[in-house]
């Protein structure tokens, strides 16, 4: 006989219930076995924790749904809050998670030094989000870290990405964590092309790659095309790649208006079976205008949430209005691009990871497969299988190759693509750590109403059949 233990547990999945996603060889598929294609959003219209605030999510996730979109992206999150309500609203519509770990506090290069570090109390802050997160089934993917290596000097970097990527698959692992793919966001550097990405991937331990790799690319602007706007190099130095590989940042600004013709070469027979999709950046408007909308009640009309606070001129809260063309533009790419791919059954990944890249001064200054500055098994497991109790070292800037330990932080970010296009602030801000803006206000938490009635209501119609 059940316990209503369990068969609450047992209701309240299914109203949660959305098919999982994991990586196989070069693409990403559900668990019911469909390829899966990303078209998603970047979400952080507050620099805190976008998903504590139940109200605004279930309004968020309205419009999202009009738009056709499948996942979005968080970049900042608190572990020690409720998430529950959030989660819940974007599972209901189909809208997958793609989180990073780190935070303010936790860059493993910051601005403030130019020597790279993964230590213990980084990877626990890293573990408490993990183990927040892991039980959403549409956590779709981690990022250890967004736009870390900006220059060639910062590839010094490299190795604790793939360290801190390592010990974190270790940690899923160990907790008994479905395989919730792990990866890293790079920005678009020519410089760095393709060494980032092979090195992220290479060697012959899966343990030490990363899941996944993403780009963060705003090289088609306005009416280019897929030759001018150096896509075709892109989808060239990722045809053999053995890990999926996708857009984590899109959507070139200038000129205006934002047309987002790149989404038909994405997720278009020329990409899309290589790439698995892109995350446009970004949802909200604020200084740098990127957003898709705006928000606060279209004129005239009445406020639906309480009023919210405004930085820099811009709410950070409220009713979602479109900003068009952009949003009209970006539902109407989305509604004409519907790759389906391969089925799991029938692929078998043949590609095999790329050769490590040697070093080359100012460029790679890495030298091949080297060791990598994890914290140690016995961080990562701890005396009872908790995060962070044991006596790994910590890995602050041993050098590799022959690179110097004065070389660039990578807080520089640029501020133009190759071809001239603007970067969005925000590449500048996440690197800087955002300090200035980590106490800007205070989350609401909200539980969601609708699972405990439904909840409710199924216990009461299943009740007599069940033996307490």
């Amino acid at each position: 006989m059940l316990s209503w233990a369990v068969v609450l547990g047992l209701l309240a999945r299914q109203i949660l219930a959305i098919p999982t996603i994991s990586a196989k060889g070069s693409k990403l598929f559900t668990s019911d076995g469909a390829q899966f294609y990303i078209k998603g959003l970047a979400y952080q219209p507050t620099p805190n924790d976008p998903l504590a605030n139940t109200n605004q999510c279930q309004l968020d996730v309205a419009l999202m749904q009009t738009l056709g979109t499948n996942a979005i992206r968080v970049y900042h999150v608190d572990a020690s809050l409720d998430h529950d309500g959030c989660m819940s609203a974007f599972a209901n519509a189909g809208i997958y998670v793609w989180l990073d770990l780190d935070t303010f506090s936790t860059y493993i290069l910051q601005n403030t030094s130019p020597t790279p570090q993964w230590t213990k109390s980084m990877f626990q802050a890293y573990a408490d989000v993990m183990d927040t997160f892991q039980k959403y089934d549409n956590v779709a993917g981690f990022f250890v870290g967004n736009e870390m290596l900006t220059t060639g000097a910062s590839s010094i970097a490299a190795p604790y990405v793939k360290a801190a990527a390592a010990d974190m698959k270790a940690y899923r692992d160990k907790q008994g964590y479905r395989d919730i793919p792990i990866g890293y966001s790079a920005a678009d550097i020519p410089a760095l092309r393709p060494n980032l990405q092979n090195y992220l991937a290479c060697g012959s331990d899966a343990a030490d790659a990363v899941d996944f790799y993403s780009l963060n690319a705003y090289e088609w602007c306005g009416d280019s095309s897929y030759d001018e706007s150096g896509y075709d190099i892109l989808e060239k130095n990722a045809s053999n790649y053995n890990i999926p590989i996708f857009f984590s940042e899109t959507g070139c600004i200038v000129p205006e208006p934002r047309l987002f013709a790149d989404q038909a070469a994405i997720l278009g027979p020329e990409m899309d079976h290589t790439w698995s999709g892109a995350i446009i950046y970004e949802w909200v408007e604020t200084t740098n205008n990127y957003g898709l909308i705006s928000y606060g009640p279209p004129s005239g009309a009445e406020p639906t949430v309480s009023v919210q606070p405004e930085i820099g001129g811009y709410s950070v809260g409220g009713a979602p209005t479109p900003l068009n063309p952009g949003f009209t533009n970006l539902k109407n790419q989305w509604a004409t691009l519907s790759p389906t791919g391969v089925s799991e059954n029938a692929y078998t990944p043949s590609n095999t990871p790329p050769a490590c890249p040697s070093y080359t001064s100012g460029y790679w200054e890495v030298s091949g497969n080297v060791a990598l500055p994890t914290i140690g098994a016995a961080a990562v497991t701890g005396p009872t299988g908790s995060a962070g109790s044991g006596s790994g070292s910590s890995g602050t800037g041993s050098g590799y190759g022959s690179a110097s330990q004065s070389s660039g932080s990578g807080s520089a970010k640029s501020t133009a693509s190759h071809n001239g296009a603007a970067r969005p602030t925000h590449a500048i801000m996440h690197s800087a750590g955002m300090a200035a803006v980590e106490g800007w206000f205070g989350r609401t938490e909200n539980s969601n109403p609708a699972l405990f009635w439904f909840v409710g209501i199924a216990c009461a119609i299943l009740g007599p059949a069940i033996a307490l």
